[in-house]
């Protein structure tokens, strides 16, 4: 249903005139995100400055019962930020600053809109370290990270964005706003409700400050690439890596496809002779980045490495990182639509997941190429493929159930850090049954009886 002038003189009232956009072509860039082939137009974006204002938006929203979708940079891979028919995109990219760099208890607290790189630059230019680091981390926010519970590179040694929330400020569905957690390491009163927003997209309410623990720097590290003439190879290669209890900061795969697709369009230097290769990082004192950087190196030539070699520089370190931070980029020019996939099974699963998509992708005559965290079982198949043909989406979709099922069959999850959305949210009941949905449903009718907070994700 179209706002009426009068709600929308309230939305301005309740922001400020210039916070409103309502004009059709100042609303298209809000009507879709990083996930391909969906797209919704609102009925008006709002940006707020400051959590009163989320929280009087959310009061309005209430009495006049129109959804509100929240929306940090849009660099989404599941639908999640997708507005919904009739709805208001509140987008928190103004609520930017850094609050608080506590040196003493190591945290820092942030706003919502704040990007990842402006946490990584505050905390590097104190002598810290923020782990957390998705592909699109110069331009994703805070707020994204933790409704989506991020990964990123560095996930395998490091973990995800939940493992670094102390607390958060969370506006809820009926406006109340409330403050979870704090800068105690250890505090176990009452339930940990903190960690139930995180990973929630959006759904159980509106996270507009987030304290965040920070940890020192490592004092070394050494970055090293290995070719193989077979993605098998490559996959045991990792297997076992881990199970030689040795854990990298990371350790990240492409395929012969995104080599190419990355060399085609960033010119770093990448070997283009090889099926697969391996970027590792090692880090920590450097009495043992030396001796585990030995015994990777070890490893790769056990299981059939065409060759090894190790940045000499940071530099050279951080031109190597790149390949794999451009991945989704460059595959992106090779087709009209991209449809970059997220399945994860556990390290000791991998070489059968990569020979299930070898076979999908064959069985349906697709191009495919497959890059991704590999050292925490997180595979990031890539279909290049055109939205426009229906019959190869139809294809697309087929084999992604196939990949899906498989994943599932093999111990793993629909989703390893872009979430559940939109796209995702038909094979959810199957990934988590009857009772954990029923549960998930209970919870949300709960907080958000009127459905007010991005309704129509994660199931209907």
């Amino acid at each position: 249903m179209a706002l009426t002038e009068k709600a929308l003189a309230e939305l301005r009232q309740l922001t400020a005139p210039e916070a409103v956009l309502t004009a059709q072509a100042d609303l298209i860039p809000y009507s879709f995100d990083g996930t391909a082939a969906l797209k919704q137009m609102p009925e008006a974006v709002v940006f707020p400055r400051t959590t009163e204002q989320v929280s009087a938006v959310v009061k309005w929203a209430n009495q006049a019962r129109t959804p509100v979708v929240t929306r940090g940079s849009g660099t989404g891979l599941s639908g999640g930020s997708i507005p919904v028919a009739g709805s208001v995109v509140l987008c928190t990219v103004k609520m930017d600053r850094v609050v608080e760099l506590d040196t003493r208890n190591l945290t820092i607290l942030v706003e919502a809109g704040a990007t990842t790189q402006a946490v990584a630059d505050a905390t590097t230019a104190a002598g810290l370290f923020y782990p957390p680091d998705p592909g699109s981390m110069k331009i994703s926010t805070i707020g994204g990270n933790v409704a989506e519970n991020s990964g990123g590179l560095r996930g395998l040694k490091y973990g995800v964005t939940r493992n670094y929330v102390m607390g958060m400020e969370v506006v809820l569905p009926q406006g109340e706003v409330m403050w979870l957690g704090n800068k105690c390491v250890k505090d176990v009163a009452g339930f940990t409700l903190k960690d139930l927003f995180v990973g929630s997209e959006g759904t159980l309410g509106i996270i507009t400050q987030a304290l965040l623990r920070l940890i020192p720097k490592p004092a070394a590290k050494r970055t090293m690439l290995a070719t193989f003439a077979q993605m098998d190879q490559a996959a045991e290669c990792i297997s076992a890596i881990i199970a030689a209890q040795i854990i990298p900061c990371t350790l990240e795969f492409l395929d012969r496809t995104t080599i190419h697709s990355v060399e085609a369009y960033a010119h770093i230097g990448l070997p283009l002779d090889c099926e697969a290769l391996l970027l590792i990082e090692t880090d920590g004192h450097p009495a043992v980045v030396e001796e585990e950087s030995g015994r990777i190196v070890e490893i790769c030539r056990q299981f059939g490495c065409q060759r090894i070699s190790v940045a000499k520089d940071d530099a050279e370190a951080a031109q190597l990182a790149s390949a794999r931070r451009t991945a989704f980029s460059a595959l992106a020019r090779v087709s009209p639509t991209t449809i970059l996939e997220d399945a994860t099974v556990p390290r000791s699963e991998l070489g059968r997941m990569i020979r299930c998509i070898q076979a999908v992708a064959s069985k349906y005559n697709l191009r495919v190429g497959t890059f991704g965290h590999m050292g925490d079982g997180n595979l990031h198949p890539t279909f290049l493929t055109d939205e426009r043909n229906l019959e190869e989406m139809a294809r697309v979709e087929k084999a992604l159930h196939e990949i899906f099922a498989e994943a599932l069959r093999l111990g793993g999850t629909l989703t390893g850090e872009h979430g559940v959305g939109l796209a995702k949210k038909s094979f959810l009941p199957k990934a988590l049954g009857d009772h954990q949905i029923r549960v998930m449903r209970e919870l949300r009718q709960a907080l958000d009886p009127r459905q007010i907070l991005n309704p129509g994700k994660l199931f209907d």
